[in-house]
């Protein structure tokens, strides 16, 4: 149950002390967040933007139509009650990132979390109940976090705090919420952080670039259903990464080197919280490399890039998309990959093993789910991995105790990939790849590199 004294004790906070001495309006603040967004819908106007907060952020009318369409699900998804999803999209012109320590925080943070001043990282909480006093017969409402920092367990376990809170309160709670945020200490890599929020204080540990480089037997998972202060976040960034893949593991060898490649790929999903899941876990599945190409965990017809990643007069771009209309499967079908999950698996079994389908049968709505590719993977199924994960299934692990099989795997098959690099380059772990890709490439074509 959270604090009853958290509201009141707010109004005692309107001008605190900065952690670094004098501040300027909403600086401790916008090092997190570009800003706090509320979206509703209306009946003449469809999806609307009803609240902005702070009052002076400073958001593009283009931008404001892109996020109201990308914080509610697809009306394909029918999703009912409360559904939390991530999106990302692209800053106008002009328009970067409030906080003037990103040069700092970048030098040593991982790559894989740094700032990204030319992008918005959206983090939802949408909910969708019927309300018989509403026109159309349901409250559909979405709270929106922006952020230039990819810290998506951070955020959604914020909006798992503040959502349900403001549903009720409103525009009061949101701006004691802000305010509270404005006292955190300033996000620096290699530090141990308090952050109290709403009568709880969430414990996080900002990564610096050298934890990247440690064996992934050093990372730790602790339970993270209790909300007992101080709450333990094991990750400021990842999300479960084996409910994220647990529908796909039969091809992560093949989707861990298409991703290594930078090749297009969708992933068409039934809903926006598994499409942005997967995505997201796929371009952290090469880590301590960072994904450099493109990215949109979730993605819709009405984007402002929709033509550009549609059009079949040139060649898709390097980008991994998350997709829920069905009416991509037409639109994208010029694409070399494309992944097609279901619902989860509510037995908790792992996918059979499937063939990989041809692209050419991928033409109904009714499409199969499966890796649709013409792609020939140059490594084959860990069977030892499957075993592993199957008898944690079967003795009833915790799904973060096989989260951390499937990092520690995933985590050596990039090793192996980049020590030869190291030994013949002197590369260090965390160089953007794409310096590399060119090497990579040839040495498997040619036969050169073990895995």
């Amino acid at each position: 149950m959270l604090s009853s004294e958290w509201a009141g004790k707010e109004r005692e906070m309107e001008h605190p002390e900065s952690p670094r001495g004098g501040r300027l309006p909403w600086e401790c603040f916008s090092a997190w967040l570009d800003g706090v967004c509320v979206v509703t819908f209306d009946l003449e106007l469809g999806q609307a933007m009803e609240l902005v907060y702070p009052h002076n952020t400073r958001i593009t009318e283009k931008e404001k139509t892109s996020i109201c369409y990308l914080s509610f699900p697809d009306s394909y998804s029918g999703c009912l009650g409360d559904t939390q999803f991530t999106f990302r999209m692209r800053r106008s012109a002009g328009q970067r990132s409030l906080f003037q320590g990103d040069e700092k925080y970048n030098r040593g943070a991982p790559v894989t979390l740094q700032r990204d001043p030319a992008h918005y990282y959206g983090y939802v909480y949408f909910r969708q109940v019927r309300d018989s006093s509403v026109k159309r017969g349901y409250f559909q409402k979405s709270l929106v976090l922006l952020s230039s920092l990819p810290y998506t367990n951070l955020f959604h376990t914020l909006l798992q705090l503040i959502a349900p809170e403001y549903f009720n309160k409103l525009e009061p709670c949101l701006e004691a919420v802000c305010n509270q945020i404005d006292r955190w200490p300033f996000p620096e890599p290699g530090l141990s952080l308090s952050l109290p929020i709403m009568g709880l204080v969430l414990q996080v540990l900002c990564q610096q670039w050298i934890d990247t480089c440690v064996s992934a037997d050093c990372i730790l998972y602790c339970d993270q259903d209790r909300l007992d202060p101080p709450y333990h976040l094991s990750s400021i960034h990842e999300l479960d990464l084996f409910r994220s893949l647990q529908s796909v593991l039969m091809n992560l060898q093949l989707l861990w080197e298409l991703v290594l490649l930078g090749e297009p790929l969708v992933v068409m999903a039934p809903s926006p919280t598994i499409s942005s899941e997967i995505v997201l876990a796929l371009t952290g599945c090469i880590s301590p490399l960072k994904f450099c190409s493109d990215f949109r965990p979730y993605f819709t017809i009405h984007d402002s890039e929709f033509k550009e990643y549609t059009t079949r007069t040139q060649a898709p771009p390097s980008l991994l998309l998350g997709v829920t209309n069905p009416f991509f499967i037409k639109t994208l079908q010029h694409w070399p990959h494309i992944l097609r999950v279901g619902e989860p698996r509510i037995s908790g079994d792992l996918p059979k093993q499937v063939k990989l389908k041809k692209l050419t049968k991928l033409k109904t709505l009714d499409t199969k789910t499966g890796m649709y590719t013409s792609y020939k993977p140059f490594l084959h199924k860990d069977k030892t991995l499957i075993k592993q994960l199957l008898k944690g299934l079967q003795k009833r692990l915790p799904s973060s105790t096989l989260s951390l099989l499937l990092q520690k795997h995933l985590f050596e098959l990039t090793q192996s990939f980049m020590l030869p690099l190291v030994r013949h380059s002197a590369f260090v772990w965390y160089y953007d790849y794409f310096y590399i890709i060119l090497m990579f490439s040839f040495s498997f074509r040619s036969g050169t590199l073990v895995v």
